[in-house]
């Protein structure tokens, strides 16, 4: 979460071929978590992931269309304005993040991660200076034929990117050469068969990983050393007190700031699960699962303060937020706005 100089700022991305209305800039209410939205740009196709510059002064998106690109906005006004026509990545890029002067892109569709340098001024180069391919597949007939990079992070020590795959069932971790621009595999590691990772989630001590599966409703628990640049998975908790009949998709996992709680949100039950982290190891404890406030959320974001935590709604069409419960981390409904085709949350 990046506290820029537009502290009371929030960012929601949505998809614009489902009536969405692109990057939304809200305002942010510091003691009770209520958002109001300000405006909205659709300048650019589908900004489904959102991620803020350190300084706070650029915002980039990702555009997840068939093509692929990323854009960047400059906040220096009002509104979000688009400094330069989107750069292409490679198709449906569903994440982005900030790495030793490179913006990164994890390519759903065509299963890769671009790195697009940024220069001086926090603008994207012309083009992308490299593009690693994964490879593989899984053994799901529909979702798993191919690779498919659905998220790309950087870890807490600053030195690897981390590519969650769904396709392949793999976590790759690769390293940058900020000076050439170039990525370069340095280990995969293999998940349960059929799992389909979508999401990782690190702990604030930086020695545990949280692996959220989509295909399979469950949180893959791994240690991590940043020196080697090693991740093992150690085992899987349920996201679910019981996996019902019908549609069960994880989409979000969230680590409080202090380490003490994980939140995932499940599509299709949409609801938002509660863990405790005060097992040994970090092992991640299911407390109980509320109601996310609306219907398939994609997204989940906690504020800069950890006091309120906020569920993008896709199909409903909302962000809802929750006043998070300091003792027991059991989030309670406090609000929502509209905000059509909703799908990620940023606060700058």
């Amino acid at each position: 979460m990046v506290v820029g100089k537009h502290a009371a700022r929030a960012y929601i991305g949505s998809f614009t071929a489902a009536g969405g209305r692109g990057v939304s800039t809200a305002a942010l209410d510091a003691d009770t978590g209520a958002l109001t939205v300000l405006s909205s740009t659709d300048e650019v196709a589908d900004p489904s992931y959102l991620v803020l510059s350190p300084t706070g002064d650029t915002l980039y998106a990702v555009s997840e269309t068939a093509d692929g690109a990323v854009a960047a906005y400059r906040l220096d006004g009002a509104d979000p304005r688009l400094t330069g026509a989107p750069v292409p990545v490679g198709s449906a890029p569903t994440h982005l993040t900030l790495h030793a002067g490179h913006l990164l892109a994890a390519n759903y569709g065509s299963g890769s991660v671009a790195a697009v340098p940024l220069r001086a001024d926090g603008t994207l180069g012309a083009a992308p200076s490299s593009v690693l391919a994964h490879t593989g597949s899984g053994p799901h007939p529909q979702r798993q034929q191919a690779p498919h990079a659905h998220q790309v992070r950087v870890d807490p020590s600053g030195r690897w990117a981390l590519s969650v795959d769904l396709g392949t069932d793999s976590v790759r971790v690769c390293a940058l050469d900020a000076e050439k621009g170039e990525l370069t595999l340095h280990r995969e590691v293999a998940l349960r068969p059929g799992s389909g990772p979508r999401h990782l989630a690190f702990h604030p001590d930086g020695d545990r990983a949280y692996v959220l599966n989509e295909l399979t409703p469950t949180v893959t628990v791994c240690a991590w050393d940043a020196v080697g640049g090693t991740i093992e998975p150690l085992g899987e908790a349920a996201v679910l007190t019981e996996v019902p009949d019908g549609d069960a998709f994880p989409s979000a996992i969230v680590v409080a700031p202090d380490g003490r709680f994980l939140w995932t949100a499940t599509r299709g039950t949409d609801v938002i699960s509660v863990f405790a982290l005060d097992g040994p190891g970090g092992a991640p404890r299911l407390t109980t699962t509320v109601p996310c406030g609306g219907h398939w959320p994609r997204d989940l974001a906690v504020d800069p303060t950890g006091r309120f935590l906020y569920a993008a709604n896709e199909r409903s069409g909302d962000v809802t937020w929750f006043a998070v419960d300091g003792t027991t981390g059991v989030p309670v409904r406090t609000g929502s706005v509209a905000a059509p085709a909703a799908s990620c949350v940023v606060f700058g």
